[in-house]
């Protein structure tokens, strides 16, 4: 998630290679960055809950390692849709702040989603393909044995790529507005049908917002 590195387009077919284009990595699909303050597993650990500053923290463990236990939080801005993907691995999701909308299916379908508030758990099964959104933003702390790697339904796309000004409407450093307020385009992101924009609305805020709705603002 985080995955949400995360939003993302292109239907594929199920071919070898293709399934690895849709690999990225488990971080969630936002520019903050990743904080890994894990420890040993023989050493004892106390971490209260408290405001994240990154995107993502490792908390124990390592994500990447095959058949090593991790713990990790993410956090998801405001307004964040998780195109459908999948795990290679058993997903454990507990809520830590906000309200997180869960579903699983392979299309991106709002009626399916179940709320999840603080407090909450939800268990994916390796393989499931599921999605999300966090409309107001949430922090979910995920637990299982890795690698824990994302596959796509759809080839993810970011303003990174070569090529993406055919895919994206806006490009990195627009100014733009939308029901959350005013703000500068710092990334982009698709997969399938779902086109979303990371914005920074100063003074330190961000959030995110599909691409259909957002108007451009004349400087």
């Amino acid at each position: 998630m985080r995955v949400t590195v995360l939003l993302f387009i292109l239907l594929g077919s199920c071919s070898e290679p293709d399934r690895e284009a849709r690999r990225t990595d488990f971080a969630s699909p936002t520019t903050g960055g990743i904080a890994r303050i894990s420890r040993s597993a023989e050493t004892p650990s106390l971490m209260p809950f408290k405001p994240m500053t990154t995107d993502a923290e490792v908390l124990q463990g390592d994500p990447d390692a095959v058949g090593q236990p991790f713990v990790m939080r993410i956090r998801e801005l405001p307004g964040t849709i998780v195109p459908p993907h999948s795990y290679p691995v058993d997903e454990h999701i507990t809520i830590v702040s906000g309200t997180w909308r869960f579903g699983f299916g392979e299309s991106f379908d709002p009626a399916k989603l179940t709320p999840l508030p603080t407090g909450s758990y939800a268990y994916a099964p390796k393989g499931s393909m599921m999605f999300a959104h966090a409309p107001e933003g949430a922090v979910v702390q995920v637990h299982g044995i890795g690698p824990f790697h994302i596959n796509w339904l759809h080839r993810a796309s970011t303003l990174n790529d070569t090529g993406s000004e055919k895919l994206f409407r806006y490009r990195r450093g627009d100014r733009v507005t939308s029901s959350r307020g005013e703000g500068v385009i710092t990334q982009g992101y698709a997969s399938g049908p779902i086109i979303q924009y990371e914005i920074d609305a100063a003074p330190n805020r961000r959030f995110m917002a599909q691409e259909q709705d957002l108007q451009s603002v004349s400087s």
